[in-house]
């Protein structure tokens, strides 16, 4: 592996560079809590905590709504729904192909 500072070789198992001292491993994007913009029912909360988590939303619509119908926990299972969707932030939306024909248009080949 080269150094990207200062272009010498180091071992591939270095952190960092023994001649300059650069970290010689990019930082892992942290990743962010946030409403899904593609996978929501009502407002994205149990879509984002499976992009979150790397699960399935299906699971966590299932398991928000067990912890809702138990006794006494309706109440709290609606509120920290409603606080989530408050509190966590929207995600962006995607990206959409600028290629595309404006609506009502047929594209030719």
């Amino acid at each position: 592996m080269i150094c990207s500072q200062c272009k010498r070789e180091v071992p591939e198992y270095s952190n960092f560079c023994s001649t300059c001292g650069a970290s010689q491993h990019a930082a892992a994007p942290c990743k962010r809590l946030m409403l899904s913009a593609t996978d929501s029912k009502i407002a994205g909360v149990c879509g984002g905590l499976a992009e979150y988590f790397n699960i399935d939303a299906t699971v966590v619509r299932l398991i928000w709504a067990a912890l809702t119908v138990v006794p006494g926990a309706f109440v709290g299972g609606i509120l920290a729904y409603v606080f989530a969707w408050i509190i966590i932030p929207k995600a962006p939306q995607p990206a959409t192909n600028s290629a595309s024909a404006p609506e009502g248009h047929a594209v030719r080949t």
